[in-house]
């Protein structure tokens, strides 16, 4: 990888002895948050994924497995601004983006801006919100911007929401709408670790809180330049028809009502190349496509209600798509 690197960077100087470093540091990343959220190397290589291809990122699970411990030892490893939210049924738009305040010694109305406002945002247990306050992230996550009296106002960059939220069956949640989950490029599920790696969490919370040491190891400069980096992974034709093929099919299925749309093909093929990169190639290959399906599509689809082989929607949707990726030729 550092040989390309050194070939796509050598006529800028120094500037390949910073992209090097750049490397290095992102190895650092995944080993500072692997050092509290343990046991769960492939979760964190995917959120890294959604950092570099400068997406959104869904952590769904039942409470108490580490979702918000991700979100928090991601953000506490990068050196960004960060507010987190917790999301409630009285959280309301205004609490999110921001409002105009009345300063009655000016006489004018002051902006005051929400914790939108920051690079990394946790958006903890997203769908315990109304549906009111979800949609107030929609234009935040599609545009980098958010428009308030008529005024818009851009996001900080780079911008990310990590969000988490618990089974749409668990008491008090909203399901997210369509449009919502179409913005987010990745969901992933947390699973209950090895009997192993929670002896180690107890452990390491015997007498102090893992979070309170992760430092940061990456800067702004850092992670612009990793992203820029990634957007520049190549990927042949034959991907990309390979790709499509399995987007048209999700689209003609008999037990899909709303296949993967063009910001899910977008998604899929900028994750490919941030994984590529994070494997340590300037090139995607098919198992990177095929090991982002799931994770890119099966929160967008839905689910014919005639489609009956299994009863939880989530399952539903995962094994369409691995039906889906048995029957499509792979390109060589």
């Amino acid at each position: 990888m550092r040989d390309w690197i050194r070939n796509e960077t050598k006529a800028g100087g120094d500037m390949a002895g910073l992209v090097i470093e750049g490397i290095q540091k992102l190895e650092l990343l995944q080993n500072s948050i692997g050092s509290v959220v343990k046991g769960k190397d492939e979760t964190v290589k995917l959120a890294l994924v959604a950092l570099l291809g400068r997406g959104h990122l869904l952590i769904e699970d039942v409470p108490g497995i580490g979702k918000t411990t991700l979100a928090n030892a991601l953000a506490r490893s990068l050196d960004l601004t960060f507010q987190r939210i917790q999301f409630t049924s009285d959280l309301l738009p205004s609490d999110v983006i921001g409002v105009s305040v009345f300063n009655q010694q000016t006489g004018d109305f002051e902006w005051k801006a929400g914790p939108i406002f920051s690079n990394i945002v946790l958006a903890d247990e997203i769908n315990r919100a109304t549906p009111k306050t979800q949609s107030s992230l929609l234009e935040a996550m599609a545009e980098e911007q958010v428009t308030v009296e008529g005024n818009s106002r851009m996001l900080p960059l780079p911008f990310m929401v990590v969000a988490t939220q618990n089974p749409t069956e668990h008491h008090g949640t909203y399901p997210l709408p369509e449009s919502q989950l179409d913005r987010f490029m990745l969901r992933l599920h947390m699973g209950y670790p090895s009997n192993d790696d929670e002896r180690s969490i107890l452990r390491d919370r015997e007498a102090r809180n893992p979070l309170d040491f992760v430092e940061p190891v990456m800067s702004e400069s850092d992670i612009v330049e990793l992203q820029d980096l990634a957007k520049a992974v190549r990927v042949d034709e034959s991907l990309i028809s390979y790709l499509l093929s399995i987007v048209e099919q999700t689209r003609n299925s008999p037990a899909v009502e709303l296949g993967a749309s063009p910001r899910g093909s977008l998604s899929l093929f900028q994750s490919a190349q941030a994984l590529a990169l994070l494997e340590g190639r300037d090139f995607c290959i098919a198992d990177d496509i095929k090991r982002l399906v799931i994770p890119c599509f099966a929160h967008r689809l839905i689910v014919s209600s005639q489609y009956t082989k299994i009863s939880n929607r989530t399952n539903e949707s995962e094994q369409i798509l691995r039906e889906i990726l048995a029957k499509t030729p792979v390109p060589v």
